[in-house]
């Protein structure tokens, strides 16, 4: 009879918990179709949690990573303004990495997990920082094309179904906004300046465009998680999506930079109302993202080598957090 009671007992609790489950799932459902925020205290699916992580994650180690091919360019940037805007951006970038680590951890996942995952390549950021900077000219085209695929793409994450992290992409689009206007005003300087520094510029454009265009990920069909991601509205867009909205935007300033585009197929079709382009190579896009591009060794080394020679300032500051923290108890 004892037994019997327990298990009694037991598939109650159990049929407590699943109409609880369900009535959360009810409500979270609800919120996500009225475009309310979800926010870090809210009942959330686990699946959902886990797809902010991991993309909230890609985009801060991308930030991180992203500041190494142009803070090459520094030292020799051709002018101390051109140098100034150059570390402006670069210091922007840091500062998107923290605010997007901070935003994942209202998740619940620490910063350290995360640098940790990046470091031993268990978790990806994007396959455009795998590219060398050859010139000074790719600063340009970073700032024009990359920042402008960004921009593109993170200008509906300000609509994000979670909170924290629409709210960090408002101040990280005015920034990135800044970023590709430094870009494309260095790029006209270039293209109407000597024919050496025209050609320059071209080359710059050559080698960046369709790397960037990678930069939305794979397509719709491949995609493993932009169609969940889209109905929980972390996402609004589909890859595709964006990435035509990114070259619509792209053809008509590249004709007032004096640019071609390095695409024979790319044409305006009146009947779909968007330029038609050509086919990406995702054989490079899926190679580079394995770990084979030109500079992912080099990449992640100089990263976990910054980790490591950063351990003494990360402690020291723990230290005078710490103590300041007695005094004031």
């Amino acid at each position: 009879m004892a037994t019997a009671a327990a298990h009694r007992t037991t598939a109650e609790a159990q049929d407590a918990e699943a109409e609880r489950t369900a009535a959360h799932e009810a409500a979270f459902d609800a919120a996500v179709a009225a475009d309310e925020r979800i926010e870090p205290r809210d009942w959330m699916p686990d699946a959902y949690r886990a797809s902010l992580v991991r993309q909230m994650a890609q985009h801060a180690h991308s930030e991180i990573i992203g500041m190494q091919p142009e803070a090459n360019w520094i030292t020799r940037a051709p002018s101390l303004r051109r140098k100034a805007i150059l570390m402006a951006k670069v210091q922007d970038e840091a500062g998107h990495g923290l605010y997007l680590y901070s935003a994942a951890e209202t998740l619940g996942t620490g910063r350290e997990e995360l640098l940790d995952k990046l470091h031993s390549g268990r978790q990806k950021y994007s396959s455009i920082f795998n590219y060398p900077t050859l010139t000074w000219a790719d600063v340009g085209a970073i700032g024009w094309l990359v920042d402008g695929a960004a921009i593109t793409n993170q200008v509906p994450l300000c609509r994000c179904s979670y909170g924290p992290y629409a709210r960090a992409m408002v101040r990280i689009c005015k920034e990135e906004s800044f970023h590709q206007r430094q870009g494309y005003e260095l790029l006209l300087h270039l293209s109407n300046g000597t024919p050496e520094q025209h050609a320059m510029a071209q080359d710059a454009v050559d080698r960046w465009w369709w790397p960037s265009l990678m930069m939305f990920g794979p397509p719709d069909d491949e995609s493993a998680h932009s169609a969940q991601s889209m109905t929980w509205k972390i996402k609004r867009h589909s890859n595709d999506e964006l990435r035509q909205r990114f070259v619509d935007i792209a053809v008509p300033q590249a004709e007032a930079l004096g640019l071609t585009l390095p695409d024979p197929d790319l044409r305006w079709n009146e009947e779909r109302g968007h330029h038609d382009f050509g086919a990406i190579d995702w054989d490079e896009f899926w190679d580079v993202l394995k770990g084979n591009g030109p500079c992912n060794e080099q990449r992640i080394s100089q990263r976990r080598t910054a980790h490591e020679e950063g351990a003494w300032v990360r402690e020291a500051a723990s230290a005078y957090a710490a103590k300041h923290g007695k005094a004031a108890a």
